[in-house]
């Protein structure tokens, strides 16, 4: 079923959001391609207030239907509706669900010409994906409720829920494609013109910090064990569980170090962990010991390790681990299929002297940064494994191929104003990246208007602070850190120069939402 918009709109109910799904994947044959749905919850305020309070619209052959949907437990005592959330937090409905799907059909209804709205067969449902089973009561038709088992086999309960209201209205012919179109054509303005791209893409942020919650599961996993070698692609979570980890050592009473090798991400880690945790430089860890008055840290944690996977770091960071890294508690965050060799130091040997303390080793599987557009496109180009996609879809990646500096600069003036002017992006939201300096990128020649809302970052503030400007960073140095929009210039398109690889999988990788690619 095609789905109008194509992606979910921001919702925190994972029962619509699993709807939506359910529903994308129903009616899908080549004879099927009338069948389309529309999700409204959470659209800007609109004159008419029923609109708002649909969860979906189902239109097709066989009429016009809406589906309210409800979460969580679900419970009825004396008439009053009561549901519960995965918190344990009740709600009391102040109508039960099936007359809240009747009231919001009949809304509908009112709101379309009667020219229209005579053509189609209409019901209401509703769809509890978290119930077993609700007792038959004389309120609501079986037919009309999806249940969990119903849920499971959606498009069959479907089938019986759209022939449940056909038999009510038996008159009424088979809707035919040219009175769906119009009906569409009447929905569409209330239901997809007013989402912009910016908030398509802060729908994406939102999957992504709920996947990243689901991440931190693994920190059990390393806390119960002594040594430990995580690993995983970019957008895996590797950053995240490293501040989660040290937090919960540091709130144990272990004096902990956490390190890493880029200056820019000290920076960031630094301003994320919370008073009294060390943060590092590996090579600067034993002025970080003198600093907190011991003589060595309980426990160490690397990120971005493959920087500094080489004898002479592994040698500092043992004279400064209780027990050593034989014995020491340690755990190890790194990606050295595809960034090392970026910066720092990367020498297989080290790895392997790791692996003979026989640490635990806990892939990442799960990207839990990158659209699903982005990853993709990471993969297809770079022949690069960053996980499996559990953010989702998102906007497409942008391309555009300039032949001198000259159209590279124009190219990317055009992309700056669309991305902000036209598509509502905050300009902290987008960072510029460039295998180059500032005054040796496209960006530094740019017009005199662009110059002046452009603010390089640098390793005492490598997130954007400035909320009128958009940020300008090296890749090298962005290594570790991300940001909703990524403008990546300065380079070929990827895939054509083998050398510059590691520059095109990390800077493309920073972005979380949209990726715009200036490529010569």
């Amino acid at each position: 079923m095609r789905m109008i918009p194509n992606q979910a709109l921001n919702t925190s109910s994972q029962a619509e959001l699993r709807t939506f799904d359910q529903l994308r994947a129903t009616f899908s044959r080549p004879d099927q391609t009338t069948w389309f749905s529309m999700h409204s919850l959470n659209l800007p305020r609109h004159e008419y207030k029923r609109f708002g309070e649909i969860d979906f619209v189902v239109c097709g052959p066989h009429g016009l239907f809406v589906l309210e949907v409800k979460g969580g437990g679900v419970s009825c005592n004396d008439g009053i509706w009561v549901t519960t959330n995965r918190y344990g937090e009740t709600k009391r409905l102040r109508e039960s669900p099936f007359r809240q799907a009747e009231g919001a059909l009949h809304g509908l209804l009112e709101k379309l010409p009667a020219s229209l709205a005579n053509l189609f067969v209409v019901g209401y449902g509703v769809v509890m994906p978290d119930v077993d089973r609700l007792p038959d009561s004389a309120e609501w038709d079986r037919a009309t409720l999806a249940d969990g088992s119903d849920f499971r086999q959606f498009e069959k309960w479907l089938e019986i829920f759209f022939s449940h209201w056909r038999v009510k209205d038996s008159r009424k012919p088979t809707a035919i494609p040219s009175h769906l179109k119009a009906l569409q054509q009447h929905l569409r303005p209330d239901f997809e013109a007013v989402v912009p791209l910016h908030i398509s893409a802060h729908n994406v942020e939102t999957r992504i910090a709920r996947l990243t919650a689901d991440q931190l599961r693994l920190i059990d996993v390393v806390e119960a064990n002594p040594r430990v070698i995580c690993s995983g692609g970019a957008g895996t979570g590797k950053t995240m569980l490293a501040l989660e980890l040290a937090k919960r050592w540091g709130a144990s009473g272990m004096k902990t170090a956490l390190t890493c090798h880029s200056p820019w991400l000290k920076g960031f880690l630094e301003r994320s962990v919370a008073p009294g945790l060390t943060v590092s430089l590996a090579e600067s860890i034993h002025v970080a010991a003198k600093r907190v008055g011991i003589e060595k840290f309980d426990a160490l944690i690397v990120d971005e390790g493959q920087d500094i996977l080489n004898m002479d770091a592994l040698a500092q960071l043992d004279n400064y681990l209780q027990g050593g890294i034989g014995e020491g508690r340690w755990c190890f965050f790194h990606d050295a299929n595809n960034q090392s060799g970026l910066c720092g130091s990367y020498v297989p040997d080290a790895y392997d002297y790791l692996e003979s303390f026989n640490p635990v080793r806990i892939p990442l599987k799960t990207n839990c940064r990158n659209s699903l557009p982005i990853l993709q496109r990471i993969q297809g180009d770079l022949d690069a494994d960053i996980g499996n996609s559990g953010v989702g879809d998102g906007p497409a990646v942008r391309e555009v191929n300039v032949a001198d500096s000259d159209t590279a600069i124009q190219a990317l003036e055009r992309e700056l104003r669309r991305l902000v002017d036209r598509e509502g992006f905050n300009p902290r939201d987008i960072v510029i990246l460039s295998p180059h300096v500032f005054a040796h990128s496209w960006t530094s020649s740019l017009s005199a208007k662009f110059r002046d809302s452009i603010a390089v970052l640098d390793h005492f503030s490598p997130r954007n602070s400035n909320r009128n400007a958009i940020g300008f960073a090296q890749i090298g140095d962005f290594k570790g850190l991300e940001s909703e929009v990524i403008v990546l210039v300065d380079m070929p398109r990827p895939g054509r120069s083998e050398s510059l690889r590691a520059y095109h999988y990390v800077g493309m990788s920073r972005a979380r939402a949209l990726l715009s690619m200036i490529c010569c």
